[in-house]
């Protein structure tokens, strides 16, 4: 048996709580490993905490200035060869499918450090994500080791919903982020993907804590249900439409947009059902999308809804914005206005969908300045690339 399959093995056999444990040592017996350590993205995307150092008795790294940063950054090998140093120490990108999870830092004898065995590592750290992504369902480790601080209740029934932070297949990229991380509400992300459809909602929540909570989650899995049932677009929306409103009896509704991208073609069904704002970016050009209005979800009995047509192209960038990113105001009282948020848009337009969000949210927390914000922002990039 080669090292890279020993170390497969030792990974696909280790118990769930014990994944760094197995790998750490796995390093070390086949690739004369000296350290290995797994660090782990929090819920900000900010920083990366240590998984060995639970509860947080080690300083975390940033995710903007540091070397595992990079990697993480990057989603490639970033190595580093101190001064006189006998060591190199490099660090891989941790990720499931394009959702960035954390990065494995090893150290290791420069003269054992070569392409095959960046190669090979860089593989290994691909296939610890897949365990991480496995694992979470047995234990709590690994979702704990991402808390810089305690999530609300609220955050918590969110966090859980959501499919991931990022996404990546040929035919497209997708990166998403909510804002406060460990305190959000009721707005919300969800997408799903077949050989030739990608569905994508992007929700606005209502209210506040607990029960924002119930709302969004009382939709997303009246989505997911109809979803999974094999409807049409329409139909999902008419049915969550029903749900909502048969338990809340209009006191309560929510704005939801809706995507069907055939993954062939790129024409779109979008049922704008009182909606977060759509945005395009195309050849450098940020422009606003008017959408059909519809009614939202939940404010009236047996709402009827259609979908429209629209058509994305290579090249096309998507943006799907809360109003905790467009409402949002200044110490002064200055909204957040389409100038600066095109200026955001703009400014990112070189740097990969995962990591667009948190961009554009830092640029709005220097708008929102010192103050708490008093609602969720939610950022949603999608990058259209097109079936070759």
């Amino acid at each position: 048996m080669d090292r890279f399959s020993a170390v497969e093995r030792a990974l696909r056999g280790a118990a769930p709580h014990a994944l760094y444990e197995a790998v750490q040592d796995a390093l070390t017996t086949h690739y004369t490993a000296v350290s290995v350590d797994l660090l782990m993205a929090d819920y900000a995307m900010t920083i990366l905490q240590p998984v060995n150092a639970l509860p947080y008795t080690a300083e975390p790294v940033s995710v903007h200035a540091s070397a595992p940063g990079r990697a993480f950054g990057s989603q490639q090998p970033h190595v580093e060869r101190p001064a006189r140093a006998t060591h190199v120490i490099a660090h891989f990108p941790v990720s499931v499918r394009g959702d960035r999870i954390g990065v494995l830092t090893v150290r290791l004898p420069e003269d054992q450090y070569n392409q095959q065995t960046e190669r090979e590592l860089h593989e290994i750290a691909e296939v610890l994500g897949h365990e991480i992504a496995v694992a979470e369902r047995d234990t709590d480790l690994y979702l704990q080791a991402r808390r810089a601080n305690r999530l609300t209740l609220a955050a918590e029934m969110q966090w859980q919903l959501l499919p991931g932070r990022s996404c990546a297949r040929p035919e497209y990229e997708i990166g998403a982020q909510l804002e406060p991380a460990y305190a959000i509400y009721g707005d919300n992300f969800d997408w799903s993907a077949s050989a030739d459809h990608l569905t994508l909602t992007v929700t606005n929540g209502m209210g506040e804590g607990i029960e924002a909570a119930l709302l969004t989650n009382l939709a997303i899995n009246a989505l997911r249900n109809a979803r999974r049932a094999g409807l049409s677009l329409v139909d999902q929306a008419f049915l969550a439409d029903q749900a909502i409103y048969g338990h809340y009896h209009g006191a309560a509704h929510l704005s939801v947009l809706l995507l069907r991208f055939d993954l062939a073609t790129g024409e779109v069904e979008i049922v704008d059902a009182g909606s977060p704002k759509m945005w395009r970016l195309r050849q450098g050009k940020a422009e606003p999308i008017e959408l059909e209005a519809q009614l939202p979800l939940g404010m009236f009995e047996d709402t009827i809804y259609a979908a429209q047509p629209f058509t994305v192209l290579p090249g096309d960038r998507l943006f799907f914005l809360s109003d905790g990113v467009y409402d949002v105001a200044s110490p002064a009282g200055e909204r957040y206005s389409e100038t600066a948020l095109t200026r955001a848009m703009t400014a990112t337009r070189l740097l990969p969908p995962s990591q667009v969000p948190r961009a554009v949210l830092h640029e709005l927390a220097g708008h929102r300045g010192p103050i708490d914000a008093d609602d969720d922002a939610m950022v949603v990039c999608l990058d259209w690339h097109g079936r070759r």
